[in-house]
């Protein structure tokens, strides 16, 4: 039996179509091995979001072809639909497979082992223009049974998208917005269901454009997956601030299967800065959806994604941003360093920020975030909560089941009942929290849930 291993950068988007390509590999007869191990074919799905991504997958694939030099290394993803050039003349690679086109995999394998076979090794390229609709077609068919985790399952449901950020290249790799049908989804959701999965996230290159292009709408698919036996929870990937409307709010709030955790992406609490990023929306449009979450739901998670150092960000601007921040109130804040990207309007922009400064200022906004992140774990101290378990861990003091809470908080509960809890909702109580805002938790036996 030949072996194969995979290898994902990137995203959960990329994690997702890496563990369906490792699922498509297995149905054609391929042993899965770990990717340090001997293989005869690796499949390397690769990151493209910042040059420091392009220079890792060109590491990786050089990595594979080193580890067993006469196996097949496959490059597929964003790399290669972004720099296909300079892949294609990469002698460490064999097979290139550009977006919308990873479901072909196995095929393209056995076309190249035949080329071998014959006494020709030919570069197999099977890129397509993303952006020319025609050419790409319409919405990948790619679906898993099962993830590498055990009670969470990341859901694709869209591809693309079409805003165009300053500094972002995702749309030159991704295409335009391509939505995934209901009834495919539906029925990946299902299956996932029947195979134990309590917990599904959507997830997307730009979630909040689901049905753009074939009149569906993110909410009215929502609300229909709620319909569904099985599924427990239901959460949602990074959202557009502007989706959130007080309807959309709303709506959400009275189907007690999704999760009151909202990642509302925000990049700088600047108007000005903004508006060079070519955002589409204002600080006080940002304000009025994080007020409508509040006002639907009673204590839900916000968190974001924030740039500093971004071209021409003035003390001024950056003090905006820390002044939002402080208002809004996060659980969590992911800050980036702006990173240039080739191929972007940013990279030529005047007024690039020293690295210096960059790191000055993360420093500080850390600094700001991190006391939010114990204030809003803190405020469900002496609380009873619904947890699924994800797993049994050993720490210093003993063993301890731990999971989340719809709000995505990490607890952690002494075991209880032996190993009987994974994959099962249980009650428990919080009764402290460490220095990294985890809840230490007692259980409620009485009260666990099927």
């Amino acid at each position: 039996m030949k072996k194969a291993a995979l290898h994902n950068l990137g995203c959960k988007v990329n994690a997702y179509e890496t563990e369906a390509m490792q699922q498509l590999l297995e149905e054609a007869g391929y042993e899965i091995v770990p990717f340090f191990e001997q293989a005869d074919v690796y499949v390397i799905n690769t990151c493209s979001v910042t040059n420091l991504a392009d220079r890792k997958s060109r590491q990786m694939l050089h990595r594979a072809k080193k580890q067993n030099p006469d196996s097949i290394v496959v490059a597929a993803g964003c790399y290669v639909q972004t720099a296909g050039e300079q892949a294609g003349a990469d002698p460490a690679i064999d097979i290139l497979i550009g977006n919308n086109r990873k479901h072909e995999l196995p095929g393209l394998l056995a076309e190249y082992e035949r080329d071998m076979q014959a006494g020709k090794r030919v570069l197999r390229r099977e890129v397509v223009d993303i952006n020319d609709t025609g050419a790409a077609g319409g919405y990948e068919s790619l679906a898993i049974r099962r993830t590498a985790e055990h009670t969470r399952a990341f859901v694709k449901i869209q591809d693309g998208c079409d805003q165009f950020c300053s500094y972002c290249i995702i749309p030159y790799a991704r295409g335009r917005v391509r939505s995934r049908s209901r009834s495919d989804l539906l029925k990946e959701i299902r299956a996932l269901a029947q195979n134990g999965y309590q917990e599904v996230v959507l997830t997307g290159i730009h979630l909040s454009s689901y049905g753009a292009d074939t009149g569906d709408s993110l909410l009215s698919l929502i609300e229909e997956i709620h319909k569904l036996p099985g599924i427990s929870r239901i959460r949602l990937g990074s959202l557009e601030p502007k989706i959130v409307t007080e309807e959309f709010a709303r709506a959400l709030s009275v189907l007690p299967k999704v999760c009151p955790h909202f990642h509302l992406s925000l990049q700088s609490g600047c108007d000005e800065t903004l508006r060079r990023m070519n955002r589409k929306y204002s600080c006080e449009e940002y304000r009025q959806g994080c007020g409508y979450l509040r006002n639907y739901f009673d204590h839900p998670a916000l968190t974001t994604d924030i740039i500093v150092g971004f071209p021409g960000e003035t003390e001024e601007e950056f003090a905006a941003t820390r002044r939002f921040l402080q208002e809004i109130a996060f659980f969590e804040v992911h800050i980036f360093k702006y990173s240039v990207r080739r191929g972007t309007r940013a990279a030529g922009m005047e007024g690039q920020i020293p690295e210096q400064v960059k790191a000055e200022r993360s420093s500080i906004l850390f600094g700001d975030t991190e006391p939010m992140s114990q204030s809003f774990a803190a405020w469900y101290l002496g609380k009873t909560l619904e947890i699924l378990v994800e797993e049994r861990i050993q720490l210093a003091d003993g063993e301890y089941y731990t999971g989340h809470t719809p709000e995505y908080i990490r607890v952690e509960i002494p075991v209880f009942e032996g190993d009987g809890q994974i994959n099962r909702v249980v009650k428990c109580r919080a009764e402290s929290l460490t220095e990294n805002h985890i809840l230490r938790c007692r259980p409620i036996l009485t009260e666990n849930m099927d």
